[in-house]
Order: C-alpha cells, then structure tokens, then sequence
C-alpha cells in the first residue's frame, strides 16, 4: 500500500514568468510553495504577463495585502467579477445581482436576509442531520474496508447540507453534484470551456424553475426567503433570486468537500498528527481550523482596481484586475509559525480560507461544523488508514484538492455501529 499520495513537482521560482497562474493545469500538475514563497518575499504584488488574449493582472500573496483587499471593497470592487476566469474574459454576467460580485449597500442588504439562515440557530436542524448522515456514511465507507473518501464520503456531506438548506429534492442531488464539480473545474483532466458554461446554465436553469415553483407555494428554505423577503426597499428580481442560488450551491459544496478529502488525506500523510486527534491530545475545533488552512481549497479571490493607487511600491491603474492568493496568505511565515508543517494543535490560526471583510463566507459556520462531524467520525470509527490507490487532483486555477481519495481502513476494534 502506498504511503503517501503522488507528489508533485515543485515549480522553479526562477521561471516566473513562464508560470501562468490562470492556467488550471499549472495548480492541479504542480506545487507551487516555492513560487508563493519567492513572492510574498521579494515581489508581493507581482504582475502577471499578458497572455495572448487574456489582459495581465496583479498578485498578491501576503496575509496582510490579502486581508487588506478583503476588507477595502471601495477601492477594490467585486462587482466585475471575482474570479480569474470571469475577470479575464470581461466580467461577470452576475456582476451586482448576486451576493458574491455586489458591494456597498445592495450587498449588505442581500446579506442581512440571508443572514437569518446561516444562524446557528437557524442551522441547528441541519448540522443535527450531516452529523448523522455523516456518521452513516462513514460507517458504511469505512466498514467496508475499501473505498474511495471522496465518492464515497465526502462528495454527500456538503451537498445535502446545501440542498437541504435551498429546498433541493433529493431526487434531483447526485445531478446537482456533477453540476457543481463541472462548473468550477473538471475531475477528469483539464476542463473545457463548453463544458463549464454548460453546466453553470444548466445550475442556473434549474433553479430558476425551483424559484418559480416557490414563488407559487413557498417552503420553509432559503430559496422562499429569496422570494418573498425585502430586500431594503424592494424585492428581489428572477434573475437575482436565481444567481444567488447557484452562489449559495458552489459555496456551500465544492470548497467545504475538497476540505474534508485533503483532511484524510493529510491524516494519512502525517501519523504524528493522526495519533494526537486520536488520542484527543487535539481538539476537533482547533483541527477543524487547521484542515482549513492546509487545505485552503478555494486557490484566490479577484478584484477590479477603482481608482489609481500605490501598492507596495507599485503602481495599480483603475480597473486593473487585482487578484489574492489565500493559498499563498495562509503559510505566510510572518503570520504563522512554522507554515509548513501540518498541526492540529495550532493556536491563534488566522487562516484567510472563508475570506475576510464584508464578503467573509456565510456558510463557515455550516462549514466547521461538517468538517467537524467528518473528523469526529474518523476519529472514532477509523484505527488506522492508509492509501489503496492513486488519488486524482481536481482542474482549475479556482479550487485545489482531490477529487479521488481511495483508501484503506482498519476499523477500530472498540467502535459499536450506531443502530440509526
């Protein structure tokens, strides 16, 4: 059995500027530590070259610089879109209709309404029902002995969560899924445009029919709320109900489930830490945080420049596009000591993975809780595990992580299966 997970090359900091950071193959083929190094050292905002068609664009890789962009959406807007792929190909067709990509006053009033469903409280029935799905999964994946994390596990946690949350028959979930996983990035390989505006259409299709149906007889979930909430002065538009629907299900899915799978993968990778959440030397909270920050599944954050300004020495013009590596701001070594070894007993972990300022992610609260309840599960069903297989990396310059994980388990002899 293997054990460790194919390793991939580093990328030679001396090549900087060949490396194409939009380019999804260069994140899911390679390990870019030393590059995020050399940049938040010597060049932390780096600008990027052209590259044929698609216009240069800024980097930032420092915890602070990041935290700064995150905080200012006056002189660094979301409303032309907020990832490279959108950003680069002239904006977002969302821009300002959906919570994600809207600033200012529209973005605050979206959120406060949606804000009443991301309560603990208002989340209690639902993180009740992934900490039991994900004791049943667990059990049935790991008791077999054999199998892959990812299909297995990790792929029905969030995504029933979401659902549950947005009113989504079960039915319909297993094709939501592949939806999802297909309008982010690809599993099989590099990803292809056709195939990703297919499906965000086909995301965004379907919920305009569940809206539509809501509008008719609305339920008690988010997408009622949407609906039939006032939104400041006035109601939501189609369009805008829709968006915000495909935001909250891309959410509240793929970052939250690659966690969980570099989560196993890292316990695998790493017995000192493996034995110490075992042993309950750490706790789940503080592993939760950690998993998060090794993991940092969504890669960075885009922004759009509004007025000319000066930035560590260089000169931003308005409307440059500004992007922030969180996967470079959560091992910044003057933020976190020893950024490069695996601890679960980390203290004070500032990790930058939900976001930070007015667009801090709703869902993270839904999010510790789900990794929680994964950990938990581990920890109490699992003796030992190992690698049975090659893994597979997921395709995008969005998100980083696995998108198979076969494994081998070894229950633990004093576990009982739970009856429900």
């Amino acid at each position: 059995m293997a054990t460790t997970a194919a390793a991939r090359p580093l990328l030679d900091p001396d090549a900087l500027e060949t490396i194409d950071l939009a380019d999804p193959g260069v994140h899911a083929e390679h390990d870019l530590t030393a590059v995020w190094h050399r940049l938040r050292t010597e060049q932390p905002v780096y600008r990027h070259p052209e590259n044929g068609d698609a216009p240069g664009f800024w980097v930032l890789s420092r915890h602070a610089d990041v935290s700064a962009v995150y905080r200012d959406s006056a002189r660094f807007t979301s409303e032309r879109g907020n990832v490279l792929d959108t950003l680069l190909t002239g904006g977002d067709s969302a821009a300002g209709r959906m919570l994600a990509v809207t600033d200012g006053a529209p973005h605050r009033d979206v959120r406060t309404v949606l804000l009443k469903a991301f309560t603990p409280r208002a989340l209690a029935p639902v993180i009740d029902s992934v900490r039991r799905s994900t004791q049943s999964l667990l059990q049935d994946a790991l008791g077999r002995g054999d199998c892959d994390f990812a299909a297995d596990v990790a792929a029905n946690i969030p995504i029933a969560a979401i659902c549950d949350l947005l009113g989504v028959p079960a039915s319909d979930r297993g094709h939501i899924l592949g939806l999802t996983s297909a309008a982010l990035g690809s599993d099989h390989g590099m990803p292809t445009e056709a195939d990703t505006w297919s499906a965000k259409n086909e995301i965004l299709l379907y919920f305009a029919e569940l809206a539509r149906d809501r509008r008719e007889k609305p339920l008690d979930d988010v997408v009622s709320l949407l609906v039939s909430d006032d939104f400041g002065d006035r109601q939501l538009h189609r369009d805008e109900v829709v968006f915000n629907c495909y935001s909250l299900l891309l959410g509240g899915d793929e970052t939250t489930r690659l966690s969980m799978i570099g989560a196993v993968q890292a316990l695998i990778e790493h017995p000192g830490q493996w034995a110490a959440l075992r042993s309950g030397a750490v706790s789940i909270e503080s592993a939760t945080e950690e998993v998060l920050r090794w993991t940092t599944p969504a890669l960075h954050s885009g922004r759009t420049a509004t007025e000319d300004l000066l930035l560590e020495g260089e000169f931003i013009e308005e409307g440059d596009v500004v992007t922030v590596w969180t996967a470079s701001a959560n091992r910044d070594e003057t933020v976190f000591e020893r950024p490069e070894v695996f601890d679960l007993g980390r203290t004070g972990n500032r990790h930058l993975s939900f976001a930070y300022g007015a667009h801090f992610c709703l869902g993270a609260y839904l999010a510790r809780a789900e990794i929680g309840a994964v950990l938990e599960g581990v920890r109490a069903m699992a003796r030992s595990m190992e690698f049975a297989g090659p893994s597979q990396r997921v395709y995008s310059n969005f998100l980083s992580g696995l998108s198979r994980l076969p494994i081998s388990v070894t229950l633990d002899p004093g576990y009982r299966p739970s009856a429900s």
